[in-house]
């Protein structure tokens, strides 16, 4: 405004205007960016406190040799982006399996919820007290990895008012 009431040459204002409009629009940019990441994370945040009761863990990938060597640390697993499944108990009665291996490409009980997991691997999920099937999608095809000497797959079990853990780890590339 002060521009205004002085009485510089046209050119001279015209770029004074354009460099301040230029610099006010990225000014402008980067506060609204700043406020809508906030948001997100208050409001993410928010929602994970509130859950009291289901599942909260972490889903990673492992591959390679995982065989011990004196001369080099095993490979430790990280964090993945993914989609956890959680169904109903699921015994490998319910399933197509392919083979003998850990992918499923059918599975015959009920979904109850899915959630995405977040760049480390954590989720949490809000479920009513009982007992659940978690699995993964790898290459299109449901994967999971654990059984119950009733060939129960990936069991868990929800109490009421807890959380119960999960530590999700797709290995299905590594060698032991």
């Amino acid at each position: 405004m002060l521009l205004c009431m002085f009485n510089w040459g046209r050119i001279t204002r015209f770029r004074y205007f354009k460099y301040l409009n230029c610099g006010m629009k990225t000014n402008l940019f980067a506060v609204l960016t700043f406020c809508c990441a906030n948001i997100a994370c208050l409001s993410s945040q928010k929602t994970h406190s509130q859950i009291r009761q289901g599942i909260e863990g972490n889903i990673s990938i492992q591959s390679g040799n995982m065989m011990p060597s004196p001369n080099r640390p095993s490979p430790r697993p990280h964090g993945i982006m993914a989609t956890i499944y959680i169904y109903e108990p699921t015994n490998l009665s319910q399933v197509a399996r392919v083979g003998t291996s850990t992918f499923y490409t059918d599975i015959r009980t009920k979904l109850i919820a899915s959630v995405q997991s977040d760049s480390t691997g954590h989720f949490i999920v809000a479920l009513p007290p009982g007992s659940y099937s978690l699995f993964t999608k790898q290459n299109n095809q449901f994967y999971a990895n654990l059984f119950d000497t009733n060939n129960n797959i990936s069991l868990y079990t929800v109490e009421k008012d807890k959380l119960t853990p999960v530590k999700f780890n797709v290995n299905y590339a590594a060698t032991y």
